[in-house]
């Protein structure tokens, strides 16, 4: 991790650049110039020089991806959306054949269940907790990427997650917003891993863990969370490789939605060709 000091290396000074009338007792991890105990700075691996480190890049956190501006509304209206339908679901006891994804009925020309699959939900719990992961997740996301482009990320997600349910378990009538919040777990670390940002000391990192051991338990749509976790990285990637202008970042949306129409053409295909 750092580089001590060699007694076979004679001809090298072993004095603090900063302070020449002392011993060094290690090289800076950067410059690997010799630098004595009051000029090191612990860093993630070794030591560097108080000169290097006011040079190095700020430190990038959670909240450093998001805008000063601009509240979540596109996160809140899709909490809305679904609490809504969930107590609309209540008093109508066949909202799952309605609205939920099944494979033979998608196959049958119902396609639209690709879509409204994602906002049904069976219990206060299953809304409850999606949508407290969609508020997190969203509060972080929509911010950094700008409403159009966090609409595109989630909708592509979903439609992923909707993709992954027909390959699984096309048999059974499914339902959540969980595809698509995999999907925004997805994009967050690719784009915190972008920008700097640690993913497991964000909390992001742990959290996308533990739903995915989560994804083993019965009753739980395996196909959804990978599927939209598989969809909202790629589209996350594509994002964080188109945002240097506003040019690039038209081009990434584009290029997402062309991707979220793949998606529901793959469906549609897979419906019809049940694996």
């Amino acid at each position: 991790m750092t580089d001590p000091v060699a007694s076979a290396d004679e001809a090298y000074d072993w004095h603090c650049y900063r302070h020449p009338d002392r011993e060094a007792g290690v090289k800076c991890r950067r410059c690997e110039r010799p630098i004595c105990p009051d000029c090191m700075v612990s860093a993630p691996v070794g030591f560097q020089c108080r000169q290097c480190v006011k040079a190095a890049p700020p430190v990038r956190t959670v909240r450093s991806m998001r805008s000063l501006t601009g509240d979540p509304y596109v996160t809140i209206g899709l909490i809305a959306v679904n609490v809504v339908v969930f107590f609309v679901g209540q008093g109508q006891g066949n909202q799952a054949n309605d609205i939920g994804l099944f494979g033979p009925v998608v196959a049958n020309g119902e396609w639209w269940r690709i879509v409204t699959s994602g906002f049904l939900h069976f219990d206060v719990m299953h809304v409850g907790f999606n949508m407290f992961l969609l508020w997190l997740l969203g509060r972080m996301l929509e911010p950094s990427l700008g409403r159009l482009r966090f609409g595109v990320l989630y909708v592509t997600a979903l439609l992923g997650g909707s993709l992954g349910v027909l390959l699984l378990d096309p048999n059974a009538i499914t339902g959540g917003a969980s595809g698509a919040v995999f999907g925004l777990m997805g994009a967050a670390v690719v784009l915190m891993r972008r920008r700097g940002v640690d993913v497991m000391q964000s909390g992001i990192g742990g959290l996308l863990l533990i739903n995915l051991l989560l994804s083993f338990r019965p009753g739980v749509s395996l196909g959804a969370h990978l599927g939209g976790l598989a969809a909202g990285a790629l589209a996350g990637s594509i994002m964080a490789n188109t945002d240097r202008d506003q040019h690039e970042r038209w081009l990434g949306a584009v290029a997402c939605v062309l991707l979220s129409g793949v998606l529901v053409a793959a469906s549609l295909w897979v419906a019809s060709n049940p694996i």
